[in-house]
């Protein structure tokens, strides 16, 4: 039933289906890759560097993020964990890329149906959840944000409310304890900073990953599929009509310093 304020007039309601159509405006996986580069080099988050990763845990292949930014609080982890919610302004003349509250959403939920956020703000630590699985679990009929909150000593903040939160993350996460949890936080390795992962990758009919992280230790790339007939490469962008693709179109690295390079002036 949806929520009433005061009045009696209802309030709008996000279904949790809409977490995998609003991914699907990415049909090339590295430009939802590029939402997350975008919102860790925006002035309100000002990252010097950002790590792309893979991981293994619990035997679950995962992609991580993780930057040396200004971290979050719990109100600006929610708005980012929420639709439509941006206070992104102009820092000392650079323009952040998103301004709508949708980057995050989109692109983590085209990678992968799962993510959790570990994030550093230098006074408080916090770890929210957006899992597709974690909702058709509990048979959802809204989307539901399980966040908590860490003070400097390590302790949780208002422990009472984040009860139901901190079950729902040992439930529904790859980390199945308190200490696993801040155990994950310590990869952030200065005061400040954030940290993604992502699971439950997105795979192919094989059930492959539509990511190659073996041909190259030092990248993460598309696979380059061969027309056998042709010899001509099977994959490309879909807006690209020509048929020379460039590196960047498979190499993230490639990739990830063009978007760099072009919005950001910054090496990768």
């Amino acid at each position: 039933m949806a929520t009433k304020t005061v009045t009696g007039i209802r309030l709008s309601a996000l279904c949790p289906k809409f977490l995998h159509t609003n991914s699907t405006s990415h049909t090339w996986p590295f430009s939802a890759i590029a939402e997350l580069i975008d919102n860790a080099y925006d002035p309100d988050v000002n990252a010097k560097q950002i790590w792309i990763d893979k991981t293994v845990i619990n035997d679950n292949v995962c992609l991580t993020f993780t930057d040396n930014g200004n971290g979050m609080t719990s109100e600006k982890l929610h708005k980012m964990l929420s639709f439509g919610f941006s206070d992104k302004v102009a820092v000392n003349g650079r323009v952040p890329v998103g301004l709508y509250g949708n980057g995050f959403k989109s692109g983590s939920m085209r990678l992968g149906k799962d993510a959790i956020v570990f994030t550093k703000n230098g006074e408080s630590t916090c770890v929210g959840l957006l899992s597709q699985t974690y909702l058709e679990a509990i048979k959802a009929e809204h989307v539901m944000v399980p966040i908590v909150s860490f003070d400097r000593q390590r302790q949780i903040i208002n422990p009472g409310e984040s009860r139901g939160n901190l079950k729902a993350l040992l439930t529904h996460s790859l980390f199945s304890s308190e200490d696993k949890l801040l155990a994950e936080l310590d990869a952030i390795l200065g005061k400040k900073g954030t940290r993604i992962i992502i699971w439950n990758l997105r795979r192919d009919k094989n059930g492959k990953t539509e990511f190659d992280f073996d041909k190259d230790k030092y990248d993460i790339r598309i696979p380059e599929d061969l027309d056998e007939a042709t010899g001509k490469r099977g994959y490309k962008k879909q807006e690209r009509m020509d048929q020379n693709v460039p590196e960047s179109d498979y190499s993230l690295r490639n990739s990830a310093k063009t978007i760099c390079d072009r919005s950001h002036g910054r090496a990768f």
